[in-house]
């Protein structure tokens, strides 16, 4: 953890043989732990113990990872030995990945991957084996094998920039497919096309829609239409005739006020 000093990793990384101090490395401005460090071991048995017995450990709230350091960054970015776990149940963690696929070799580095926010597994993860082989003899016995009740699919991991364009790739996304159809209903009906290298569903929880609500149209009958226009002519015109019964009232008020006057 990105918390953790010198002093705690100190008698953790003790705790299996002699080692001079940890070094933890920080990020040069602010002087934060980047969340890793190197223990430099007398010899190499001690280191190998080290390995065997704490990795995985606790350490505040956190399991650690523990793997040989690779001073060539080739090692690391050859890709060879490094293969691709998918669909894995989001109770595995680092350990249990770490046992299920220690089986078949020497493991440099084995992670899976989880939210930065949650914590949560993202259902994936990488194993980086020693050779080649192990990695080949993995996916030979595991891809497509059950683990933890959940059909995990196995295969060599490819870096981004080397993965086949557009005009050759080969993934097809299907979507409206019924409900009820399941993966090996799926690989059933779209073989007779080709072979397939694998078959994956994407499981959830089914969204429920507010219905909408009917909006009922009310339309007049054409009497009614009629007989409306007919009401509406007709108020117009008594509007009109007393408006104009309104005028002669007043003009005949006037002249007889006028005769008064003389």
């Amino acid at each position: 953890p990105r918390a953790a000093s010198n002093a705690p990793l100190s008698k953790f990384s003790t705790a299996a043989a002699p080692a001079p101090p940890p070094r933890v490395c920080r990020a040069a401005v602010p002087r934060r732990s980047l969340g890793y460090a190197y223990v430099n071991y007398h010899n190499a048995a001690d280191a190998e113990r080290a390995l065997d017995s704490m990795n995985f450990t606790d350490i505040k709230g956190k399991a650690c990872r523990i793997m040989w350091s690779q001073r060539d960054p080739s090692v690391r970015r050859s890709g060879v030995g490094n293969i691709f776990v998918k669909n894995l149940q989001e109770n595995i963690d680092n350990k249990q990945l770490y046992d299920t696929f220690s089986l078949f070799g020497n493991i440099l580095s084995c992670k899976v991957v989880c939210d930065k926010e949650t914590g949560l597994s993202k259902g994936y993860g990488y194993v980086h084996y020693e050779t080649n082989e192990a990695a080949a003899n993995a996916i030979e016995k595991l891809d497509g094998m059950l683990i933890d009740g959940k059909e995990v699919q196995v295969g060599m991991f490819v870096r981004r920039d080397t993965r086949p364009d557009q005009a050759s790739w080969t993934n097809c996304f299907l979507k409206n497919i019924p409900y009820e159809w399941d993966e090996a209903r799926l690989r059933q009906e779209f073989e007779p096309f080709g072979e397939i290298a694998s078959v994956s569903i994407s499981m959830g929880k089914r969204k429920v829609f507010p219905k909408k609500k009917k909006v009922v149209v009310v339309e007049k009958k054409e009497g009614e239409e009629e007989q409306g226009d007919d009401d509406a002519a007709s108020a117009e015109e008594g509007a009109a005739e007393t408006t104009e019964e309104e005028k002669v009232s007043s003009i005949y008020t006037y002249i007889l006020f006028g005769l008064y006057l003389f």
